[in-house]
């Protein structure tokens, strides 16, 4: 009989962003011969499981490396290991990650879309990727011509977190803070605390804060008031590509030492649905076009909200976001595509129809113009 390899899944259970890893990794094992995984209940960075360290008979290992302790003991067995956290702990080991740079952008750029000039990105201390995070927020914002103040910065590294002193010191920042602000979190449940101290010291949200989180757990999005904006990791494609090459590697074939996994988006709720610009014209427009993009409407549907000449809101449009009213309207359209392609199977023909395309093969040719890819090899990489 074949023997089934015996891999290990160091892997917490607690979160959503884990939990999508887990979805992609299952759905490797379902798609080949199938593993024998051992996985316990564990939260994030704890010490490995006993039977780990007692010279464990295994194959392989996929983990995140939260931690020297972890990365030590998962080394030391000699195995071949995947790392799926971002935290590089341990570099030289074989990960596949999330295009962290690319998740910075993605909120940055959503924020710069709202018209706010002052930016700012709230970080967790107790985990490098985030201050990484926010190393990258904070370039891509100055690269887009504004500075922005990170919280949390050179800080020592904590092992426990401490919510008083974060509430503490999170109202203090954010009381100093310019308004209106766009602030970045480093994940969801830095974006709910946000939003929580926002509200206990009146500031509104979105209109003088705006705020974006990262995992787009939708439960954590959902309990914050309002709901909380956020950027939607390809945890399912992590998962999978790391099992992918974690069988490789077991059957003697060392991956490189990186992998990045695009993010699929981000899904705006009321925490940021604001644009902070000074032109009634131009917000109630940008307005109508979120609420209607995917209605199939055109430009002159939106010159019917607004009292100016065509001539004079395109040039104001583009003055203040960079882009055409039409750039908007496909810009949103295609983002809903995108969603509803990885996270439905719906038939090519409604996908369409929900976006505001008469025509499937009309997507599909402006899908493949604009991505390079047709909307079915989008799904394939993308399907959850």
């Amino acid at each position: 009989m074949k023997k089934r390899p015996r891999v290990a899944l160091l892997i917490e259970t607690s979160n959503s962003y884990a939990r999508g890893l887990l979805r992609g990794i299952h759905a490797y094992i379902r798609e080949h011969d199938g593993w024998a995984t051992y996985l316990l209940e564990q939260g994030r960075g704890d010490a490995p499981p006993p039977w780990l360290t007692e010279k464990w008979q295994g194959d392989g290992i996929i983990a995140r490396i939260e931690n020297g302790h972890i990365a030590e003991v998962v080394k030391r067995t000699g195995l071949p290991v995947v790392d799926v956290s971002s935290g590089n702990v341990a570099p030289d080991v074989p990960r596949v990650i999330t295009n962290g740079a690319a998740v910075a952008r993605l909120a940055a750029e959503h924020l710069a879309e709202r018209g706010v000039e002052h930016f700012g990105f709230a970080s967790d201390d107790r985990f490098e990727w985030s201050l990484r995070r926010g190393e990258q927020f904070a370039k891509i914002v100055q690269e887009l011509g504004f500075s922005c103040d990170v919280l949390g910065e050179h800080k020592p590294l904590r092992v426990q977190p401490d919510w008083d002193q974060e509430e503490r010191a999170m109202t203090a920042w954010l009381r100093r803070l310019p308004k209106p602000v766009g602030v970045m979190a480093c994940h969801d449940i830095r974006g709910l605390q946000l939003i929580q101290v926002c509200r206990r010291i009146g500031l509104a949200i979105p209109d003088e804060v705006a705020v974006v989180g990262v995992d787009n757990d939708e439960i954590l999005c959902s309990l914050a008031t309002p709901p909380l904006s956020s950027v939607i990791q390809d945890t399912y494609r992590i998962g999978f590509e790391a099992a992918q090459l974690l069988d490789q590697w077991m059957a003697g074939k060392r991956p490189q030492v990186e992998t990045l996994i695009e993010p699929l988006g981000m899904v705006t709720r009321q925490s940021s649905d604001v644009l902070a610009v000074s032109d009634p014209e131009i917000s109630k427009a940008v307005r109508f076009i979120r609420e209607h993009a995917c209605d199939g409407i055109r430009v002159e549907d939106v010159l019917r909200v607004v009292t100016v000449s065509r001539r004079i809101f395109e040039h104001r449009f583009k003055k203040l976001l960079g882009h055409t009213p039409h750039d908007e309207i496909s810009k949103l359209q295609f983002q809903r595509a995108k969603q509803l392609l990885a996270e439905t199977s719906l038939p090519l023909t409604v996908v369409a129809q929900r976006v505001g395309f008469q025509h499937a093969e009309y997507l599909s040719v402006a899908f493949k113009r604009r991505f390079g890819i047709s909307p079915s090899e989008y799904r394939d990489e993308h399907m959850r």
